[in-house]
This record gives structure tokens, C-alpha cells and sequence, in this order.
């Protein structure tokens, strides 16, 4: 497997890595912001944002959706929220997110302060948003939401749970009702972070503070992980042309004096699939 290499570092928590066709996005959990590392390797700010960026998409009509305290569309200097939680019982926010080919956001919600050591908390739910911004709970037992993706042919949802060391695979059917749940990886008392899907239905999966990214079959049988030099495996995404280079995100934390938050590469390890834009707009 190829070997990564570093591209940016000194950042803090970096979480929320896409390829929006341009470059890399990523966020700055620690330190706020969302920001684009172009092909010519400079990296520019595209929504100046307050901290705890989860998760991010490109949306279909410009701008990025973003997650946080909520779920907002960021487009130049507008920002409309597409979805807050209930209202009668507001989460503490929303972490990652994807989309499917219909451009629906499928997001889980927060019951921790992720700056804060609080640990008494009520488990979260994975959402999905539907076009018209009316969102649906898929499940309500997530300890600790991360990571998701939606297999090649659309009838599968893989989601990390962190705290329960699990991802899920959540069958759907055509019109994105989960009719089924089953544990597609089970790490243990490590923690699946962030993830992607390749266009061969393998499920690549940060594994945080372990220094790894696992590489599962859609049969759940492994690959050998790709060894990563810092301990704080956030995420990762595919990119580059024709999506067949790897990017991983690291947070500061085990990384070596001065290294920081970390975004690295390994090439040619793909194609995987593109994170579609979001279509998703208020609700009227």
C-alpha cells in the first residue's frame, strides 16, 4: 500500500476532510474555519466560521454544508439553517455528515461538548435531512456519532459509533428507509473515527488515537491497515484525479513536538466514491 505523505501541518483537530472537485476542504475543529488546500498546495479560507466544524459537503447551488451547533448552508455571506435538532430538546450539536445520490444529508447529533470533559450524556440520533428540510431519525442510540458513507449502489449506510467501537451498516431501500442494522466492524475498544467508501464497496475507516486507517471488504473482512504516523486519526476522504488519492486528517494530539494537525496523502490507493452535493434547502 502506498505510503503517506505529509502536505500540511500545525493546525489543531482537523475533521470534516471532501473533495469538492477543486481541492481538499477540511475544518479546523479547534481553531474554526473551513478551509480548501488547492492543487498548487496554498490553502485559503472558505467559510470563516466559529470552532467545531463536524462535518462538511459541497451543496448543489454553491457553498459548503456545514455541521456544528447545527446544520447550515454556507454560501458567500448568507447562511441558512436547514435543521437545529427538536426544538423541545436541542442537542449539544451535529458531528459528520454525508450525502446520497439524491443529495439528502445524512448527519448524527451531539450529546457531549466536544471542549469540554463532561461525560454524562444521553446517547444521540443519525438523521437524514430530506430535500424539502424535513428530517427523519433513523436511530436514537448513538453514543458517539462519527464517520459516514453511503455504499456504491446506494442500499447501504455505514455510520461509526464511536464510544460502542462499531461501525454500522444500516440497509435501505430505495427511497432511504433503514429496514435493518447489522455491525459491520467491530474494533474493539478502539474508536472508528471518520470514513469512506470506494467505488469498490470497501469501507476505509480512521481509527482514532491507534494510528491507523482499517480497510474493510463489504464482506467485513480486513485488508492489513494503513500505518499512520500520528496517533489522532480523524478521517479521511478520497481526492485527487479521478479520486484515486487517499487524504487523512490527524488531530495534535500524540503527534510528534510541533506537528500539530496534520493532512497527508497516499497515492493511488482508490478510486473511491465522490461525496455528491447536497440539494438540501430550508424548509419553507
Amino acid at each position: 500500500m502506498s505510503e503517506l505523505e505529509t502536505l500540511l501541518t500545525g493546525y489543531g483537530l482537523i475533521e470534516a476532510p471532501v473533495w469538492d472537485g477543486t481541492g481538499l476542504v477540511f475544518s479546523d475543529v479547534s481553531n474554526g474555519g473551513l478551509h480548501l488546500l488547492g492543487p498548487d498546495g496554498e490553502v485559503t479560507t472558505v467559510v470563516a466560521h466559529r470552532r467545531g466544524i463536524g462535518g462538511a459537503a459541497p451543496h448543489a447551488d454553491g457553498g459548503y454544508v456545514i455541521s456544528g451547533r447545527n446544520v447550515a448552508w454556507k454560501s458567500g455571506d448568507a447562511t441558512s439553517v436547514l435543521f437545529a435538532g427538536d426544538p423541545a430538546n436541542p442537542p449539544k450539536g451535529f458531528n459528520d455528515l454525508t450525502t446520497d445520490p439524491l443529495g439528502r444529508i445524512y448527519v448524527g447529533s451531539l450529546e457531549l461538548d466536544p471542549f469540554s470533559d463532561e461525560q454524562d450524556r444521553r446517547p444521540g440520533c443519525l438523521y437524514r435531512i430530506d430535500l424539502g428540510g424535513t428530517a427523519t431519525v433513523l436511530a436514537d442510540d448513538v453514543l458517539l456519532s462519527n464517520g459516514l458513507g453511503v455504499s456504491p449502489d446506494g442500499r447501504a449506510l455505514y455510520h461509526s459509533d464511536s464510544l460502542r467501537g462499531v461501525v454500522w451498516r444500516y440497509a435501505m431501500d430505495g427511497d432511504g428507509v433503514v429496514t435493518g442494522r447489522e455491525a459491520f466492524l467491530d474494533v474493539g475498544d478502539q474508536m472508528p473515527d471518520g470514513l469512506a467508501v470506494a467505488q469498490d464497496g470497501s469501507v476505509w475507516v480512521a481509527l482514532a488515537h491507534s494510528g491507523a486507517v482499517a480497510v474493510v471488504e463489504p464482506d467485513g473482512s480486513r485488508r492489513p491497515d494503513l500505518a499512520c504516523p500520528v496517533p489522532m486519526v480523524t478521517s479521511v476522504c478520497f481526492g485527487g484525479v479521478d479520486l484515486t488519492d487517499l487524504y487523512v486528517v490527524t488531530g495534535p494530539d500524540g503527534a510528534p513536538a510541533g506537528l500539530g494537525g496534520t493532512v497527508m496523502r497516499a497515492r493511488g490507493v482508490g478510486p473511491g466514491l465522490p461525496v455528491l452535493p447536497a440539494r438540501v434547502r430550508p424548509r419553507s
